[in-house]
């Protein structure tokens, strides 16, 4: 019998005073996205967060707060994955890698389009909990599914 289990992913929300840190894809789905991507086998979440940043951005990441785990089947239109979204810091200028095309920070109220996946939900989320520190609730997942 073959298991068809979502995928672990992370993304990161690297804020500055310049804003929020985005991708512009490489790939398909094209747009922009927070920096991310897939764990590695072995590898745990917070290194695989820091790994990505790295790997599509040049800056070194050190996280600072665990926002949600996003897991809604729709929210890859390539397979099921869920997204571990860490919230943390960075300096330096990004510059796009591997399969990120550009990286550049866009102030929260001034976001580029298309935004890909669910990460325009992850950054209305975001706003809510930089204003009033609340995470999103497991039980929208139960009253939206």
């Amino acid at each position: 019998m073959e298991y068809r289990n979502p995928k672990p992913t992370v993304d990161v929300i690297l804020e500055t005073s310049a804003g929020v840190l985005l991708i512009r894809r490489r790939n398909e789905p094209q747009g922009w996205a927070l920096p991310g991507g897939f764990v590695d086998e072995g590898e745990p979440v917070e290194r695989a967060a820091v790994r990505e940043v790295l790997e599509e951005t040049g800056l070194h990441a050190t996280l600072d707060e665990l926002l949600y785990v996003y897991s809604d089947p729709r929210r890859d239109p390539r397979q099921h994955t869920l997204s571990v979204v860490f919230t943390g810091h960075a300096e330096g200028d990004p510059q796009g890698g591997d399969d990120a095309a550009d990286a550049a920070y866009f102030p929260l109220d001034a976001l580029p389009s298309p935004i890909v996946f669910d990460h325009a939900q992850i950054l209305a989320d975001y706003r809510v909990f930089k204003a009033t520190g609340a995470r999103p609730s497991p039980r929208r997942a139960l009253v939206e599914g």
